[in-house]
């Protein structure tokens, strides 16, 4: 796997080179300078953000904006339902304006949803993607220079591999041809009928990072030479992030099952959500370099030895799940797909276990993505038509959820 990133690196560098040679010689001229998808046939043994910092919530709960610990008891109430029947639900990046745009993981396409009346309009397909079990397109982020690059990222399975790519998004052109061709920032990561990560987000230090799975092949998890079972940790241009943990190496940390939700609190820790098999799903906080276990163990099961990073919270599967998470209030907020819930954990001067709370349980069925949206406003999207839920007239659902 490493191999492929030496060469994709190979490859960027001397495109680089040759970009700086150009742009000199410019400026010269011019004189200037789950089962983790729930039970389902692939479940084996038994998933926010403005333009200018797509994995940090725009929550407005700065260090100095009301950052006091969260309440003891908080509150999930669903405002409105923004949008219906949408296929296969993934992926979800917030537009400067309101919009959203939302990936299809079986269809591999876009739709722009209208932030105040729903309304959907198709922005293209992405080529390449090969849905199959739980993979497809999945994860979206926006550039962190979005504002005038117009670049949108997104994660997706190909025959092949898992894979980042990046395209130009502009809106001006006629529904469904507003994507530009993709330029593969970043490939080579497993891909498997199960455990195929698919997260990604710009983090408060402009780095893309991405949720990966082990494919089902536990032994990649432990495997530092494996992309698969990780948190990847890149630059915009997919190549490894200055201050990575393992030299030249992507990795950020590793030990994981299958991680499907990243977002940052306001003092920049970063939380992650993920799958459990049997017993325990888990959100952590996630520290570079940091071995967080599986195989060898899930949950809280490394005793006082201190080699593996143990969970801050942990949850029955069938309690959970979970696929996206997202910081909005002083907690984080984390979606259950097999547990069809919307779990608060407190996190913002909370010492010791948080104590966890669940709203909204089996009232809208299987939830797999959620992301702030400004103060105490989450956007939540249903995922009963990926093969795992049962579908009922409007799903699947996008719903504005306020919480506290």
């Amino acid at each position: 796997m490493l191999s492929t990133v030496l060469i994709h690196r190979a490859r960027r560098s001397r495109r680089a080179a040759l970009t700086a040679v150009l742009t000199t010689a410019a400026l010269l001229a011019a004189g200037c300078s789950s089962d983790d998808d729930g039970d389902g046939p692939w479940s084996g043994k038994s998933a926010e953000s403005g333009p200018a910092e797509s994995g940090a919530s725009p929550s407005g709960d700065g260090p100095g904006d009301g950052a006091d610990a969260p309440p003891e008891k908080g509150s999930a109430e669903v405002t409105k339902t923004l949008a219906t029947d949408l296929k296969s639900p993934w992926g979800l990046a917030p537009l400067p304006g309101g919009d959203l745009l939302v990936s299809s993981r079986d269809e591999g396409t876009i739709t722009r949803i209208d932030g105040s009346t729903g309304k959907k309009t198709k922005v293209g397909s992405v080529p390449g993607v090969a849905a199959a079990g739980e993979g497809g397109l999945m994860g979206l982020a926006l550039s962190p220079t979005y504002a005038s690059d117009h670049q949108l990222y997104a994660y997706f399975t190909t025959e092949s591999d898992n894979r980042v790519a990046r395209m130009l998004y502009d809106e001006k052109k006629p529904s469904g041809q507003q994507l530009g061709a993709p330029d593969t920032v970043f490939k080579g990561i497993p891909k498997g009928m199960i455990h195929n990560g698919g997260r990604i987000a710009f983090g408060p230090d402009k780095m893309l990072y991405a949720g990966t799975g082990e494919t089902g092949e536990t032994d990649l998890a432990q495997d530092k030479k494996s992309l698969g079972g990780k948190i990847l940790r890149l630059t915009p241009d997919g190549e490894p992030a200055p201050g990575n943990p393992f030299g030249d190496s992507p990795v950020y940390s590793y030990g994981h099952r299958n991680v499907q939700g990243l977002d940052w609190s306001e003092d920049k820790r970063l939380w992650a959500a993920e799958f459990g098999q049997d017993t325990w799903d888990e959100l952590n906080e996630i520290k570079a370099g940091d071995n967080y276990g599986w195989p060898e163990v899930e949950g809280k099961g490394d005793g006082d030895s201190g080699e593996f990073h143990s969970p801050v919270a942990q949850w029955k599967t069938s309690e959970a799940s979970p696929s996206g998470i997202a910081y909005a209030r002083g907690s984080v907020w984390m979606a259950g797909l097999r547990g069809q819930r919307l779990w608060r954990i407190p996190v913002r001067g909370v010492s010791g276990e948080p104590g966890t709370e669940a709203f909204l349980t089996e009232k809208h069925g299987r939830l797999r993505t959620v992301v702030a949206a400004g103060g105490d406003k989450l956007w939540l999207v249903t995922s009963e038509t990926d093969s795992r839920g049962t579908p009922e007239k409007g799903d699947d659902k996008i719903l504005e959820v306020r919480v506290k």
